[in-house]
């Protein structure tokens, strides 16, 4: 066979290798099973992400939810009300031996702050060795006294005192203490109360392409009342949140449509982009 024949047959096989390689269909990444608990500060991303990790294409993504209010949502209060539904519910999940990702949340803490964390940590290990948990971090209830709880604790600003809230005491008093107890388990953090505290700085400074109120309507707040339950602006910026720091979603890309003009996705990827890498996934 001369050489100009040879060259001919290589460049067909390579056509042909080429079109067939396209002809396949990417196999959609596969979800998580997810057990999910916490209070009103925690539920609204919880049941928000099916939404978007549907969107996304993911496959099989499965959350069982268990919520209650306050301070009744927190680990430690799930785990010590041992005979409610709530706390035989969660159990019951772990139990089937099935959960990937177990997602508490992380406010106020007790006086012994691992407590609850760990107890619950302990019993999804017993049936799921290589479970992922992580922490969401919420913002400051009451954000109209923002400003005079920001001056009681000697800082000069909210997003100051949250900075230091989520680093001194989420990441170094509680997550870098579940981490050497359980040193073989993924624990990441998930900064939910940034969207919150940005979009509401944002607001301020007249910065949303959104008509949006401070307080008001779920539809068209950012909070919905004193205690500064989320609106939809909020929840969905912080379910991005959620969305890239569970799945690694490029927030560049996705294409969700959060029915708003204001840019969230860019919002949520400079938060997830200052978020300390050690305490993401």
């Amino acid at each position: 066979m001369s050489k100009k024949n040879l060259w001919i047959v290589t460049l067909m096989i390579v056509f042909l290798s080429c079109n067939k390689e396209d002809e396949l269909v990417p196999e959609n990444p596969q979800g998580y099973n997810m057990l999910l608990i916490g209070n009103s500060f925690f539920r609204p991303y919880a049941e928000n992400l099916d939404a978007l990790a549907i969107d996304a294409g993911f496959e099989n993504h499965s959350v069982t939810g268990v919520f209650r209010g306050g301070d009744n949502g927190r680990p430690i209060n799930f785990w010590n009300d041992s005979l409610s539904n709530q706390h035989n519910s969660i159990k019951a999940a772990l139990e089937l031996e099935n959960i990937d990702l177990f997602g508490m949340t992380a406010g106020r803490l007790p006086d012994n702050p691992t407590d609850g964390f760990r107890e619950w940590i302990e019993y999804a290990l017993q049936y799921n060795p290589n479970i992922t948990i992580f922490l969401s971090i919420p913002p400051l209830d009451f954000p109209a006294d923002w400003n005079q709880t920001v001056q009681d604790n000697g800082f000069v600003s909210i997003e100051e005192l949250y900075d230091y809230f989520i680093n001194e005491t989420i990441h170094s008093t509680l997550v870098d203490e579940l981490r050497a107890e359980f040193p073989s388990t993924n624990i990441f953090t998930i900064p939910t109360g940034w969207a919150a505290i940005n979009l509401a700085q944002m607001n301020q400074d007249s910065l949303l392409s959104d008509n949006i109120s401070m307080f008001g309507p779920k539809a068209t707040s950012i909070f919905t009342d004193d205690k500064g339950h989320q609106g939809q602006l909020v929840i969905e910026t912080g379910t991005l949140l959620w969305l890239n720091s569970i799945y690694n979603v490029d927030l560049n890309t996705n294409t969700y449509e959060t029915g708003f003009s204001t840019d969230l996705h860019e919002i949520a990827k400079q938060i997830m982009d200052n978020h300390d890498s050690y305490y993401k996934q």
